[in-house]
């Protein structure tokens, strides 16, 4: 089984490379040295960021307990493999009731910025979005493994770079309308800290830099705001509503055109390192963001084994036939867990088919809504920073009788996401040597030889971010001064 990994390596990995004390003779740039100038003046002369993180790059909290539902995998955390742990874990179900109805009291608290967990008995700490949060000044965060790359210092008064944490096992419509709210709030700040400090007035544009999931949430804003489009068929032409707010956006791996991953995990349920509890797939059909991480419809990213053929994996029929995730007869012992309060199976079955028919339904027009064709907006730009050199599964087939699903066909890209996806390009027309005409209008793409979350501590990653985000030349900004 592949594992939930989405947001950051495999544990057995980091721990392998850490023990080795795996060193590179690649020369990194000196970021301070480049950057500091630029970096120490005013936030009068910079536009805000915000940073987003992946799917599971939130730490999540239960608000009754204070327990930690995800960021912690040692002392008193959501045990996903024992009943109550997986209750935290899991989002609720109810026959009738449409997905943003279904809550639960865990609420997300700050970007997972390191992974605490215990191998054989021995605390192990591992960094997760450390650099990143470093390389960007995110609320004045250090960290110690930059100092020695010649940090980038933004100065004692530095106050115009924020994280967006949020609740990833929820719908990314919904999350959208958060970093809409989001915005508006830092904008009011900023706004006020400006005028406080400095006695400016101006118009405030922000700068986003969203990793692997985190990108679909900022792109879907962008082109919607906080309006939620999914009833119904797409517009034909997106407002860009959130764009009025944003100037650039760098995206990083994320997985434009879905991830062959996230199939497997909702029929095989999840890994999340070698020593920690598996995540049966039941927990992760409950999490309407997983479906919306599927390659979209009509990329023929699932093929029957007997004879090729491809499948369309949005039909929750086919689901049901196969027993895949909350289908699954294997999972009956899950859904009693989950469901406590429903003693008869049959109705619990109903509920998880349901539930899964809703999720299925909301991820295909998810992506429907983000394929619709239109221009950026004057004043936005979009970047892509992808990986292209690790083997990276882009073809997976079923046996229709056993349900059985195998990787068939791997492409290039970061380990995760294919280069194809990340790019949202029809590699078939690359391969027969046409044109791929993507929906997205990149201002700019780079690629950059790392697996998923390596490109975000990529040295060649922390300098072009920077240069996008401090050097490259802007339009300027009405601003007045008062007295």
């Amino acid at each position: 089984m592949r594992s939930f990994h989405l947001t950051f390596p495999i544990v057995v990995l980091a721990l392998v490379l850490s023990a080795a004390g795996c060193t590179s003779s690649l020369r990194t740039p000196q970021l301070g040295g480049l950057y500091n100038a630029l970096a120490s003046r005013s936030d009068v002369d910079r536009n805000p960021v915000i940073v987003i993180p992946g799917i599971i790059g939130s730490r999540l909290i239960d608000q009754r307990s204070k327990r930690t539902v995800w960021g912690a995998f040692s002392g008193n955390f959501a045990n996903p493999s024992r009943p109550d742990g997986a209750r935290l874990l899991a989002l609720p179900m109810r026959l009738g009731a449409p997905l943003h109805e279904l809550r639960d009291d865990v609420v997300s608290d700050g970007v997972l910025d390191r992974v605490r967990l215990k191998l054989l008995g021995v605390p192990i700490e591992l960094r997760a979005y450390a650099q990143i949060l470093a390389i960007l000044g995110v609320g004045g965060y250090r960290d110690e493994q930059l100092a020695e790359a010649g940090a980038v210092d933004y100065g004692d008064s530095h106050f115009t770079c924020f994280q967006f944490d949020y609740d990833w096992r929820r719908d990314n419509v919904e999350n959208a309308a958060r970093l809409d709210c989001f915005i508006h709030e830092k904008r009011e700040y900023v706004q006020r800290e400006l005028k406080r400090r400095y006695g400016v007035e101006r118009e405030i544009k922000f700068d986003i830099v969203a990793h692997s999931m985190g990108g679909l949430i900022a792109r879907y804003f962008l082109m919607y705001g906080d309006a939620d489009v999914l009833n119904g068929a797409p517009p034909a032409a997106p407002p860009w509503t959130g764009a009025r707010h944003v100037e650039r956006v760098v995206l990083v791996g994320t997985p434009n055109g879905g991830s062959i991953d996230s199939l497997l995990n909702l029929v095989q349920g999840a890994e999340i390192g070698p020593t920690l509890p598996h995540i049966e797939s039941a927990i992760v059909g409950t999490m309407p963001a997983v479906y919306q991480l599927l390659p979209p419809a009509g990329t023929e990213a699932l093929v029957n084994r007997a004879d090729g053929q491809p499948l369309e994996y949005f039909d929750p029929q086919l689901w049901e036939k196969l027993g895949w995730g909350l289908a699954s007869p294997a999972q009956e012992k899950m859904l009693s867990i989950l469901l406590p309060d429903e003693a008869d199976a049959h109705r619990r079955h109903q509920i998880a088919l349901e539930h899964q028919r809703k999720c299925l339904e909301r991820a295909k027009q998810f992506h429907d809504a983000l394929a619709v064709r239109s221009p950026l907006p004057p004043g936005l730009e979009l970047y892509l920073v992808a990986g292209d050199a690790e083997q990276t599964p882009a073809v997976a087939e079923v046996n229709k009788s056993t349900g059985a699903l195998r990787i068939a066909r791997f492409g290039p890209g970061d380990g995760t996401v294919l280069r194809a996806s990340a790019l949202l390009s029809d590699s078939r027309a690359i391969s027969a040597g046409r044109h791929a005409n993507p929906p997205i209008d990149w201002s700019g793409v780079h690629f950059i030889f790392r697996d998923h979350l390596g490109l975000t501590k990529d040295p060649v990653f922390a300098d072009n971010v920077l240069y996008l985000l401090l050097e490259r030349q802007r339009r300027p900004l009405a601003s007045t001064v008062t007295h």
